[in-house]
């Protein structure tokens, strides 16, 4: 199916009020939601400026152990409008980022409202869905809630592909409403590990030169 065609028909299927619940999140080989920001406070994307649009960030990962074709999904949040189309492949135990910026540049390109990512402070659903000939299927999804979306704080699968855990390292969270602080630092682009002591967070200059 043409780009164009397929985003059309994720709009009007993911627009279209459910019958039933949503799918199970899927947690199996392929292509997965590994970890994201919803409330930047810092220059996550290396622009020069704190951007609350510009700065979120969503990291997905192929868990599958061939290359993936990249060029049928796309993420949301709880809104169901196409925020970010990938292309290209992915490799087997990559990592693949999206900023707020490039999500509002292609918004604007593909004719949808502008906003960025769109990812609530106060709680949201970030949602991968797959365009596959005239379906549109939810491959993964993660419902946070609003103690998550705190400033740098990330939500990410550790290790990468498995259970969701609270990477706060760089804001840590002593509440007691789940998922509980782990305190690891956030990890775009890397792999989500934290052992003894909290993952460094890598340069900015580092993450352009390896996924802009």
């Amino acid at each position: 199916m043409h780009l164009a065609a397929a985003y059309l028909a994720l709009v009007l299927t993911i627009l279209r009020p459910p019958t039933g619940p949503l799918p199970l999140t899927q947690a199996g080989p392929g292509l997965l939601l590994n970890e994201f920001v919803a409330g930047p406070a810092r220059d996550w994307d290396g622009s020069g400026a704190v951007s609350t649009r510009d700065d979120e960030w969503i990291e997905v990962y192929n868990s599958a152990a061939e290359a993936l074709d990249l060029s049928s999904f796309l993420v949301t949040d709880s809104d169901r409008l196409p925020r970010y189309a990938f292309s290209g492949t992915l490799g087997s135990g990559e990592r693949r980022l999206v900023f707020g910026r490039e999500s509002y540049d292609w918004e604007k390109a593909n004719g949808f409202p502008a906003y960025g990512l769109s990812l609530s402070n106060t709680g949201d659903t970030v949602m991968l869905w797959q365009v596959a000939g005239a379906e549109t299927l939810l491959v993964d999804s993660y419902a946070y809630q609003g103690h998550e979306a705190a400033a740098d704080r990330a939500v990410g699968r550790r290790p990468d592909g498995g259970p969701w855990v609270l990477f706060d390292g760089l804001n840590p969270y002593v509440g007691t409403t789940p998922p509980p602080g782990t305190g690891c630092a956030p990890t775009p682009g890397l792999a989500n590990v934290c052992e003894d002591t909290p993952a460094q967070t890598p340069t900015w200059g580092r993450l352009k030169t390896l996924y802009r």
